[in-house]
């Protein structure tokens, strides 16, 4: 079996390789054309994701955004949390406050909202879904607002303040968090 599918996994690699790279989010402040060996999952974070002790008064199942530490918590039982590294909005983008996720979306279309289109008049109207999307394989929507945790094929932006307020993440990291958290999860964002 792995013999078998080893030749098409190589040729759609040399295929996407040759056909370009992966968009920027317009938060980035750059249009970047670019991809490498990890480009489709979006490469491993420079930040490892790591399960760690979490002393914070937040119920399991609650997502924690520490914006100062560039890191997102998902919060375990026992005393215990699921740290990610996580990009963050650059000066004057970073906000603070308590949502819920109210809808999640594999490979999402990415359509800029008008704030980001007048800063950025050269951005795509409409982008559908897909590994040259700038919302990577997954995300999360938060609340009524324009912002969500997403993944991204960027993982040099990890750890960096990058963003127009959105939270990203690796594909994988954002497929991992994706798989264990729900629409309704509470997302407490903490700007300091």
């Amino acid at each position: 079996m792995i013999r078998f599918f080893a030749a098409p996994i190589a040729a759609i690699a040399l295929l996407m390789a040759s056909a370009g790279g992966a968009f920027a989010e317009e938060a980035d402040s750059r249009f970047i054309m670019g991809g490498g060996p990890n480009f489709f999952r979006g490469g491993s974070s420079p930040i490892p994701r790591t399960t760690v002790m979490y002393n914070g008064n937040y119920a399991p199942g609650t997502i924690v955004v520490n914006t100062g530490e560039r890191r997102l918590y998902l919060v375990l039982q026992n005393g215990q949390a699921l740290r990610y590294g996580i990009g963050v909005g650059r000066d004057g983008f970073r906000w603070g406050g308590t949502h819920r996720i109210t809808a999640k979306k594999e490979w999402p279309d990415w359509t800029p909202p008008s704030q980001m289109l007048a800063r950025r008049p050269d951005l795509p109207r409409h982008m559908k879904g897909g590994i040259e999307n700038p919302l990577g394989a997954r995300a999360m929507y938060l609340g009524s607002t324009l912002y969500r945790i997403h993944g991204s094929n960027e993982p040099e932006t990890i750890g960096q303040a990058v963003s127009s307020g959105c939270f990203r993440m690796t594909n994988d990291d954002v497929t991992d968090l994706y798989g264990r958290v729900s629409v309704g999860t509470p997302v407490v964002v903490l700007n300091n």
